[in-house]
C-alpha cells in the first residue's frame, strides 16, 4: 500500500516552479527550509569554526561533551544553515548531542577542494575545543553525505584520530554518475536527475579529477575509517551510490549498517515536519550516533 505521505511530497516536489538559474536554486532551498519553525527548546549559537562560518544547535537533552559536525547538501552549490537548520536540530536531539552545523565554501564560487578542507577544519576545531574523537561524529546528507567519506578519508592521511562514526544520508560519492539506478529509478525520483548531477559536479570540480578520491569517494581506499550508518530511500536514482559505498567501505574492514527505507525519496530526513518516515530515519540515525559514542556495536533498529 503507498504512503500517502510520500505521494503528496512526490506532488508538491513535482509543482514546484523550475529555478532560472543558480541564484534562484539557493533562495528556493533556503526558502523551503526557512518554512518549517523550530521546537521552542533549540537554542541557536553562530560562531567561526577556524574560520569557518558554523552554528550550534542544541536541544535540552544534549550532552556538553559530545558533537555532531554537519554538511549540508546541495550538490556542493546550493544549501545552508537556513535551509537544514530545522532537521539538524531534531537529528542531534535524537543522538542527545550538540550539533555544529558548517556553512562551508560551495562553488563556483569556491570548487573542489575548499569544502573538504573546511569540513576538515571543522574536526580540527572540534578538537581544539576539547571534544575527545570518539565523542564526535560526522554527518551529512546529498552532497554534505559523500563530503562525511571525503572528510574521514583527509582526516585519516592528515594523520588525526577517526571520529566515533559518519552517518551519511543519501550520500552522493560519484561524480561521473555512473551507477545505473541513475537510470533505473529516474522515473521514482522526483528531485534528483542525472542532468542536474552533471551540472553540479562539473561547477563543483571546476577541472578537477572526478576521480580524485576526495571529490568521489567511489574510488577511495576506505582502510581504517570509522564505522558508517548509510540511509538511502529506495525511489532515489543515487541509489547505487549508497550500495556501492557499503559495498566497498564492508570489503575494506569497515563497520557499515546500510538502511534501504521503501518508497522514500531524497534526503526524506528534511521533510520529518509532514514525514512520519523523516522522523523515524533520524531516530535510527540518532540511536547510531549515540551506540558508537557509547563504545557500543551499533545495530541498526529495523526500518518500517
Amino acid at each position: 500500500m503507498s504512503n500517502p505521505e510520500i505521494d503528496a511530497l512526490r506532488a508538491a516536489i513535482a509543482a514546484r516552479p523550475k529555478a532560472a538559474d543558480l541564484a534562484e536554486m539557493r533562495r528556493g532551498i533556503d526558502a523551503r527550509g526557512l518554512a518549517n519553525k523550530l521546537a521552542d527548546d533549540v537554542t541557536v549559537e553562530p560562531v567561526t569554526a577556524a574560520g569557518v562560518k558554523a552554528e550550534w544547535t542544541s536541544t535540552p537533552n544534549a550532552a556538553a561533551n559530545r558533537a555532531i559536525l554537519y554538511f549540508h547538501g546541495g550538490g556542493f552549490v546550493i544549501g545552508s544553515l537556513d535551509s537544514h537548520r530545522h532537521a539538524v536540530a531534531e537529528m542531534g536531539r535524537a543522538a542527545a548531542t550538540r550539533v555544529l552545523a558548517l556553512d562551508y565554501r560551495m562553488a563556483p564560487e569556491h570548487p573542489f577542494p575548499a569544502p573538504v578542507e573546511d569540513a576538515v577544519a571543522g574536526y580540527r576545531y572540534l578538537l581544539a575545543q576539547g571534544y575527545a574523537p570518539s565523542h564526535i561524529a560526522l554527518a551529512g546528507d546529498s552532497a554534505g553525505g559523500g563530503l562525511v567519506v571525503s572528510a574521514l578519508l583527509a582526516i585519516r592521511d592528515a594523520g588525526l584520530p577517526q571520529p566515533s562514526c559518519g552517518w551519511c544520508i543519501s550520500p552522493w560519492i560519484d561524480m561521473e554518475a555512473t551507477g545505473a539506478s541513475i537510470t533505473s529509478k529516474s522515473g521514482e525520483d522526483p528531485s534528483v536527475q542525472k542532468a542536474g548531477l552533471e551540472f553540479m559536479a562539473k561547477t563543483y570540480l571546476g577541472g578537477a579529477d572526478p576521480k580524485n578520491p576526495l571529490a568521489s569517494p567511489l574510488h577511495a581506499n576506505f582502510t581504517g575509517l570509522a564505522p558508517l550508518l548509510i540511509q538511502v530511500g529506495a525511489a532515489e536514482t543515487l541509489l547505487d551510490d549508497s550500495t556501492r559505498l557499503a559495498a566497498l567501505a564492508g570489503a575494506a574492514h569497515v563497520a557499515v549498517t546500510l538502511e534501504v527505507w521503501p518508497e522514500m525519496i531524497h534526503v526524506w530526513h528534511v521533510m520529518h515536519p509532514v514525514l512520519a518516515a523523516g522522523r523515524r530515519a533520524i531516530v535510527n540515525g540518532g540511536a547510531f550516533v549515540r551506540a558508537t559514542m557509547d563504545g557500543a556495536t551499533p545495530v541498526s533498529p529495523r526500518v518500517p
